[in-house]
């Protein structure tokens, strides 16, 4: 955490440095910030925690975003993220129907398969979250409107489960409906809060974002019946995310008159 509060003051002097030569050789008035549409790449490094850690380890988030940036420096916008981890913590997962000495400790469950050889299967985390954003840019100069504080909220909904690749469909055990009573498959709403820095480049083509990231899920187990524990999977689960997330982005802003003459 403190070097990435350390980046951010890095940020923050290269920033200034740049504004300063804008007052230096521009015309002392500051400009004025820009509005339009901005397509955001992002990538997320969490670590999980509540009942996600119970399941998952480390992992990561990736995926779009389309904002739109008012001339008041308010942005809204959707995101969708694809959720990704190889670290399943699950004690209980398949232990009815695998090798003793395989599970998580190994990362890899073995089976003997229909032919009656041993097959070993690896399991991951995968899921998704989509909502809506909201937020607002602080401007930290007036001579760089667009660059400062960016805080964002989001809304929306969140799924993942444990994906069980039986690729060759070589372990009938895991195959079809059967696979359902293992997955482990969780959905529901969450609310989601980041604070970074953002920057928008003269050039156009360096400008990002980097900050920190929660996000919690309120979600519930959605299968009827697990195999391996032999219950139902309908509890409430409180499934957080506390991560590192940048972006990089491209802005499609209206241009005034008076910027195409002096750009």
């Amino acid at each position: 955490m403190g070097r990435i509060f350390i980046l951010f003051l890095l940020l923050g002097v290269i920033s200034a440095s740049a504004q300063d030569k804008d007052k230096l050789f521009g015309t002392g008035a500051p400009p004025e910030p820009k509005k339009g549409f901005i397509l955001n790449g992002n990538g997320d490094f969490d670590i999980p925690a509540a009942d996600m850690a119970k399941r998952f380890g480390l992992s990561y988030r990736i995926g779009p975003a389309v904002f739109y940036k008012t001339s008041s420096n308010w942005i809204i916008g959707v995101k969708c993220d694809f959720i990704e981890g190889s670290v399943v913590k699950q004690d209980s997962l398949m232990i009815n129907i695998r090798d003793k000495y395989s599970g998580p400790s190994t990362h890899l469950y073995e089976f003997i398969n229909k032919n009656g050889d041993r097959t070993g299967v690896p399991v991951y985390e995968r899921g998704y979250a989509i909502g809506v954003q909201v937020g607002k840019i602080i401007t930290l100069n007036k001579f760089r409107p667009d660059n400062g504080l960016e805080l964002l909220g989001s809304v929306g909904f969140m799924q993942h489960k444990i994906d069980i690749y039986n690729s060759d469909k070589s372990v009938w055990q895991i195959q079809g409906n059967y696979l359902k009573g293992y997955d482990r498959l969780t959905n529901g709403g969450f609310a989601e809060a980041y604070a970074g820095y953002i920057f928008f480049a003269k050039n156009k083509l360096l400008n990002f974002t980097l900050g920190l990231d929660a996000l919690f899920g309120f979600t519930q187990g959605r299968r009827d019946y697990l195999y391996d524990v032999m219950r139902p999977d309908n509890q409430q689960r409180l499934d957080i995310l506390y991560g590192v997330r940048g972006g990089w982005f491209i802005p499609i802003f209206k241009r005034k008159s008076e910027d195409l003459l002096f750009e």
